[in-house]
Order: structure tokens, then sequence, then C-alpha cells
């Protein structure tokens, strides 16, 4: 759940960052949320398969 959480805490940064007008950080925290919840439903897929 950890890595659901990290998700959850840059997707709010890149929201938070977005309405701030800082668009770098707001895309690259955006960016990094993706690839955590990726990472979590490969994770989440391969522990319910075994």
């Amino acid at each position: 759940m950890a890595i659901l959480e990290l998700a959850i805490g840059f997707f709010v940064l890149a929201v938070l960052a977005g309405i701030f007008g800082a668009r770098g950080v707001a895309g690259m925290s955006m960016e990094i949320a993706r690839l955590l919840i990726i990472v979590f439903l490969i994770l989440a897929i391969i522990s319910l398969i075994l």
C-alpha cells in the first residue's frame, strides 16, 4: 500500500503545483504518480496470480 500512498501524494502535489502555476513540477509529479500507479497495478496482478 505504500506505493499507492506515494502515487496519491504525487498526484495531489501535481494538482497543487498546477493550481499555483508551477508547470514543470506539476508535469514531473504527474509522471511519477503515473509510474507508481502502473508499478502498483503490475504488482497487484502478480500477487493475485500467485
